[in-house]
């Protein structure tokens, strides 16, 4: 019995006694118990009735890979080898890496419900709870080697943005891998973020993992515990399911991979720019312990962000400072 199992029993409406769970499920009455405290802890809303038993109140869409696959045109699933649908990892980059290192890897995509390990660019910590979060990793193995790859992080941006745009969502971009959403008050909150991690040669061979967490549903409780703002998907489109946009993400980038070595990023630099968040602004640029003031203009053709610095202008490479607006 998983978690998962757990959830798709207790999402029909009806209430269910520990007893039916445990037959239902094939375990003892303490073992359901035990797994209803779990969902306590992921702070998955649980109603508990004497005398009738548990429910959630509202049912919660799992992840489905028979849906996500069936979901694809017909050119994605030729682009798709193999897709993972995990209730809980260390994490999903991670796992594809493994993957790699057996000799598998390459165009394949892992979903996972929860990551206990989840990070984002510069090691930070990637929180989410169960089941209220998109959290998708896609390998794929090149042959130009790293120096093709220059900007890879913003064009995934660029999809993802294509993407919520259809269902009527705002995103912007911030470089160099988080997307934003502005809430009704003018306030630009971290709705995603992007992690691409490549090893291999710099002319040669090499195998990148595209990482995305995408905030889907973010309980208020959740919300007051991170120490910053963040925003998530239903904010602005409530019904979007996450196969859904499982589906339509996949769609653009698959596609996106298997033709960003002959393209580069050249091909994305002005839909990436049209939806730069701080475009024009000051930015504080974070370069180790050091804060330095700027103006923030528009990225090249491979990426690389332009900045103006005491009259003189400064180009930023990804993966060497943080930029933070500044109001």
């Amino acid at each position: 019995m998983t978690i998962g199992d757990l959830i798709r029993l207790l999402s029909d409406g009806e209430f269910h006694s520990g007893e039916q769970l445990g037959e239902r499920l094939g375990v003892s009455r303490t073992a359901v118990w035990k797994q209803l405290k779990k969902l306590e802890a992921l702070d998955i809303p649980l109603e508990a009735v004497k005398g009738q038993g548990y429910r959630l109140p509202a049912p919660m869409e799992l992840l489905d890979g028979s849906a996500i696959v069936a979901g694809l045109s017909r050119t994605g699933r030729q682009h798709l080898t193999r897709l993972f649908i995990e209730e809980t990892l260390p994490s999903s980059n991670q796992f594809i890496r493994q993957r790699f290192d057996q000799g598998a890897g390459h165009a394949e995509v892992c979903l996972v419900e929860q990551q206990s390990e989840g990070r984002g660019r510069r090691g930070r910590n990637w929180s989410t709870p169960w089941g209220g979060a998109l959290m998708l990793s896609l390998g794929w193995r090149f042959d130009s080697g790293i120096a093709s790859l220059e900007g890879l992080s913003l064009a995934v941006g660029v999809a993802l943005a294509r993407v919520l745009e259809r269902h009527g969502v705002a995103p912007r971009l911030k470089w160099p891998n988080d997307v934003l959403l502005e809430d009704e008050g003018g306030r630009v909150a971290k709705l995603a973020g992007i992690l691409v991690e490549i090893s291999g040669d710099t002319a040669g061979p090499c195998e990148a993992v595209v990482g995305m967490g995408i905030n889907v549903s973010l309980p208020a409780a959740f919300r007051e515990r991170i120490e910053q703002p963040v925003a998530a998907v239903h904010d602005q489109a409530p019904g979007l399911s996450r196969n859904t946009l499982a589906v339509e993400l996949l769609e653009e980038l698959l596609p996106l991979m298997a033709s960003y070595e002959q393209r580069g990023f050249a091909a994305w630099q002005a839909e990436w720019n049209a939806r730069h968040a701080f475009a024009g602004c000051a930015i504080d640029i974070l370069r180790g312990d050091q804060r330095l003031e700027a103006v923030a203009e528009s990225v090249d053709e491979a990426g690389n962000l332009w900045v103006r610095r005491g009259g003189e202008r400064e180009r930023l490479s990804g993966g060497e400072i943080s930029v933070r607006g500044r109001s």
